[in-house]
């Protein structure tokens, strides 16, 4: 579907759902995932859309502060099973807010990880990474055309491992969290793997694919350190919501594209982690 002239009626919840399914399949997300429209009137005509990494509290508030008529949201909000949407729940209290607001929300998310481009290609352009291919290829009905979990690209110059993680910390949006890595600060990194949000599970995919650092989130102590131990690349461990909020940036351009709708983008950092101290020892060692 084209851009809609000045004209024309909006587009319709319908409207809007049935493209990003075009974009983003739900037969691309995994099978436990949970994808596609959560609520909202079918009918009800969409002028402003806020692209959210989550649907919480404070993305809500965003939502309903902003008069927006649909939630394109990355995460799910019904990911596990609930046995009620009661109000005096906290999914429930999101629901009934929303359905009080007439706002729609729709998820894609394991669909966007995967999409190309998705999740990963807009984490690697905030990187400018370069001569981009997948990490692990889509298989099943997301495979080709450059489909799959996470990106493998070209860093625009080498960089050692500290120099690296302070491009990182300037190029991604800032969290309490930060950015830490691991492995010889010296290492000099040429091809970098990168995946947004949770990225362990990949540890052996990295290896294989013979990268000299790989960028994800969530990273546990055991995994990476046996990963390291073992000759793995050099790992840098980004806040979960830092490595998926480059990708609402691209969301909103293709629905202001497509259908000439106001698009807002949240920057309302929902990283559940908000304060950060150095230890003693460890503020003794900074410069």
């Amino acid at each position: 579907m084209s851009a809609v002239t000045d004209n024309a009626a909006p587009p319709t919840v319908l409207d809007v759902v049935n493209a990003l399914d075009r974009r983003y399949p739900r037969d691309w997300a995994e099978s436990w995932d949970r994808v596609g429209l959560v609520l909202g009137d079918l009918a009800h005509p969409v002028s402003r859309v806020l692209c959210v990494v989550d649907c919480v509290p404070e993305t809500v508030d965003q939502a309903l502060a902003a008069g927006v008529d649909l939630i394109v949201s990355h995460h799910p909000l019904l990911l596990k099973p609930v046995s009620s949407i009661a109000p005096d729940t906290y999914k429930g209290r999101i629901i009934h807010r929303l359905i009080r607001g007439d706002v729609a929300l729709y998820a894609a998310h394991t669909n966007a990880d995967v999409a190309n481009p998705g999740v990963s290609d807009a984490l690697a352009r905030r990187l400018e990474l370069v001569d981009l291919r997948p990490l692990v290829p889509a298989t099943g009905a997301a495979a080709g055309e450059g489909r799959g979990i996470g990106r493998i690209g070209e860093l625009p110059e080498p960089m050692d491992l500290a120099e690296l993680t302070g491009f990182v910390a300037v190029r991604l949006p800032g969290t309490a969290a930060g950015i830490r890595a691991a492995g010889d600060p010296g290492r000099t990194i040429r091809t970098l793997a990168v995946c947004g949000g949770a990225g362990d599970s990949f540890l052996a995919d990295v290896k294989s694919a013979g990268v000299d650092a790989y960028l994800c989130s969530d990273l546990r102590h055991h995994p990476a350190s046996e990963h390291l131990a073992e000759g793995g690349p050099a790992l840098l461990d980004v806040a979960h919501w830092a490595t998926e909020r480059p990708w609402l940036d691209e969301v909103a351009e293709w629905l202001r594209g497509e259908f000439g709708a106001e698009v807002v983008v949240s920057d309302v950092d929902t990283d559940p982690w908000t304060v950060h101290a150095f230890s003693s020892s460890e503020k003794e060692t900074q410069p």
